[in-house]
């Protein structure tokens, strides 16, 4: 099958955008490379005791790589904020020295902006990873760390949401000086082309049908597997949950098994085992299961550096997710009762 096989020949604004994002992420490496480096000398002179995430829908996701990156990578806590307890109980933050990081593609919603005018109130240096370099959001931050992804004119974020983990990950290599994840961010923009390019055009067949799906990462991958379940609600109106390798153990996977959708996300870090474990697991008892994975699956996937094969994944799944939307008689671009910017309280 050719790599364009992944398409039934129509374009839509979310195929579109999501194939621009190797040429935004250039241009984000390469923008915010000093401010990468003075955001990094900060946290090194004075670590921060913890990093609070501020985020909602696929930002939260972004969110979710960022925690795993931190933590691996500094062994700084990292957990993500509820927004809520700013914006509508008006509940103050404990002082103290941590890193706030903000991510958001357009920087409007209320509940955001509470969020981390209370971390910023509380004493949190404010990172700002924004798309619109001149919103509100913007204007709380200590540093803002412009996304240069371009104008999304989709509902359906793609080219954003990669590159706030190609920020986050070019974030924590300066933080933590890792030469190699460093280097393997030059390569970034040139794999993600390669990844938009890939045939999972596969999976289009196979969840064509489906009512009920699961998808499986951990580690590096959760963040990635959470977005793509998003996608499959926004775009496909599939319902699809998101779960760790380790936690649908725990209850969820008691009701897989026959006519049951899997897309597990595979890796090659140390994580990765138990994704391949459990799928094959669910292929046994009867789901349909398909495996992403650089060392060998049902859907092709770039071997990486194990912090950038995520960000690779996604953009292999976006085009994907964008076909299997019309096949199954939805607008990608246009999900029923959803605006662009959502703004929550």
């Amino acid at each position: 099958m050719t790599p364009n096989a992944a398409s039934d020949g129509r374009q839509t604004l979310m195929k579109q955008e999501a194939g621009e994002a190797a040429v935004g992420v250039a241009m984000m490496l390469e923008a915010n490379r000093d401010a990468f480096a003075a955001i990094a000398r900060r946290l090194r002179a004075s670590p921060p005791a913890a990093v609070v995430t501020c985020a909602r829908g696929s930002s939260d996701h972004a969110a979710t790589y960022a925690k795993y990156l931190i933590e691996t990578m500094t062994g700084t806590p990292t957990a993500s904020a509820a927004l809520s307890i700013a914006s509508l109980y008006d509940a103050p933050a404990v002082t103290g020295n941590r890193l706030c990081l903000a991510i958001s593609q357009s920087g409007k919603s209320p509940d955001l902006l509470a969020a981390v005018e209370q971390q910023r109130d509380a004493g949190a240096f404010v990172v700002v990873l924004v798309n619109a370099e001149g919103s509100p959001l913007a204007a709380l931050a200590d540093v803002v760390i412009p996304l240069f992804a371009g104008v999304e004119r989709s509902v359906a974020a793609t080219k954003s949401y990669i590159a706030s983990l190609a920020a986050i990950a070019a974030l924590v290599a300066a933080w933590s000086e890792d030469a190699a994840l460093e280097n393997a961010l030059t390569a970034l923009p040139g794999q993600l082309a390669e990844a938009f390019a890939l045939d999972w055009s596969p999976a289009v067949g196979a969840f064509r049908g489906a009512t009920n799906l699961f998808v499986l990462g951990r580690g590096y991958g959760l963040g990635v597997a959470q977005e793509a379940a998003l996608k499959f609600k926004e775009t496909s109106g599939l319902h699809a949950e998101s779960f760790s390798a380790a936690e649908v153990r725990h209850g969820p996977m008691a009701i897989v098994g026959d006519a049951f959708h899997i897309l597990a996300l595979g890796g090659t870090d140390r994580a990765a085992a138990g994704v391949r474990e459990v799928a094959d697991e669910f292929r046994e008892r009867g789901a349909t299961v398909l495996l992403a994975d650089p060392a060998g699956g049902d859907l092709p996937a770039i071997a990486a550096h194990p912090v950038i094969e995520p960000i690779l994944m996604i953009q292999s799944f976006y085009r994907m997710a964008s076909a299997l939307a019309l096949a199954r008689g939805h607008n990608p671009d246009s999900p029923p009762h959803l605006n662009k910017v959502t703004e929550t309280l």
